[in-house]
């Protein structure tokens, strides 16, 4: 097939267009390089965008300019849809760039489908567990399922992280997110994912476009960026534990999430690409497993063997979450996909390809200072 990457130089989608050039697809990549991830100097600085450059038909463009839209989609069978800003935190300070790349973007793409002759047959977006905001609980005292408004200061303020429910003395307790859950971001990049997919879920069918999303959860494996502030903690605790310096971990350290390693992820995107049962379908991708933040910071000292301190800081950042893990039961059912690569076998392979590279100072202090100005970051 014909296939259309946006994004395609990122983490996902340069593992994903490999993946597929190994099947004969033919890969068409749109991506505007962007500093934060590929540096100043992509051909110099960014091991992903070399790994793809010379094998697909490469644009570099914006998903915000049509004419850069029209043409990638060209004769392209199938678009999987990856390019986004990305980030939490920056998120909640940076709403129009966010809301222009991620909605209009994609509305962009859209308008464009159902305006002009062209030859595609499917649309992948990449959604993301955030939409969901926190996860999915069950209340004793109610003895049914419930899903916690988010944090606020005043609690956390007084140190109370976990999360409330109106009428529930009992500690609420977590359980599988599904498909089905109610989705209430609590971020601006959440709101945008939950957007982009709305859109796609939405319009693709009226056009005769076959659809299929994936909330993905917690990404991580060889070749993800460790200088871009925003990729997620496996990348900020390995830039600081090789600098030798210390991990503030925020909360009380409890809060989990689910890390799904990068080929489990291609793998389930591929199914997506050439499986007819994925039309029109909404996936959660992940483990299935919660895993805090403690247990990761821990686990990233013990394989680099190199000891640093873990400070429980009492910090937090308005707009986090406290827990989410995915139920993978539909995905496993439809598509056959089940992840073969466990945490701490994952963990293995990212440390040491972490132990391969020359490592930087990276940019975690300014983003958090940033948000502290901001008033994000308490």
């Amino acid at each position: 097939m014909k296939i259309l990457i946006t994004g395609g130089a990122g983490f996902i989608g340069s593992n994903l267009a490999l993946s597929l050039l190994k099947e004969n697809h033919e890969i068409t990549i749109l991506d505007n390089l962007s500093a934060q991830i590929h540096g100043d100097e992509p051909d110099k600085t960014s091991p992903l965008y070399n790994s793809i450059k010379n094998e697909v038909n490469f644009i570099k463009g914006s998903v915000t300019s049509k004419t850069d839209w029209e043409k990638a989609i060209n004769d392209n069978e199938v678009i999987v849809h990856f390019a986004a800003e990305t980030g939490t935190g920056q998120s909640m300070y940076e709403i129009a760039r966010y809301t222009e790349v991620n909605i209009q973007g994609t509305a962009l793409m859209l308008d464009i489908l159902a305006n002009s002759n062209h030859h595609v047959k499917k649309v992948v977006i990449a959604s993301s567990r955030s939409i969901y905001g926190e996860g999915k609980y069950y209340a004793e005292d109610l003895n049914e399922y419930v899903y916690p408004e988010h944090r606020t200061s005043g609690f956390m303020d007084k140190g109370y992280f976990d999360v409330k429910y109106p009428g529930c003395e009992k500690e609420l307790k977590l359980v599988a997110t599904d498909e089905n859950s109610k989705i209430h971001p609590s971020s601006v990049y959440g709101i945008t994912k939950q957007n982009q997919e709305q859109l796609v879920m939405t319009v693709c069918p009226t056009i005769g476009i076959a659809p299929v999303a994936f909330r993905y959860q917690n990404v991580y494996g060889p070749g993800q960026s460790l200088t871009n502030p925003y990729t997620g903690i496996l990348s900020i605790f390995s830039t600081l534990i090789k600098n030798g310096k210390p991990i503030n971990i925020f909360e009380d350290g409890l809060e989990s999430r689910d890390f799904v390693f990068i080929d489990d992820v291609v793998n389930a995107t591929y199914l997506g690409i050439t499986k007819e049962a994925a039309n029109n379908g909404i996936f959660n991708v992940g483990t299935g497993v919660a895993i805090d933040v403690l247990t990761v910071a821990k686990t990233l000292v013990e394989k680099y063997n190199i000891d640093v301190p873990l400070n429980i800081t009492g910090n937090y950042r308005l707009g986090d979450i406290r827990h989410n893990y995915a139920d993978i039961e539909k995905i496993g059912k439809t598509l056959g996909f089940k992840p073969s690569v466990s945490f701490n076998k994952g963990i293995g392979a990212f440390t040491d390809w972490v132990n391969k590279q020359e490592i930087g100072l990276g940019k975690y202090e300014q983003s958090l200072a940033e948000m502290k100005q901001k008033g994000l970051f308490k």
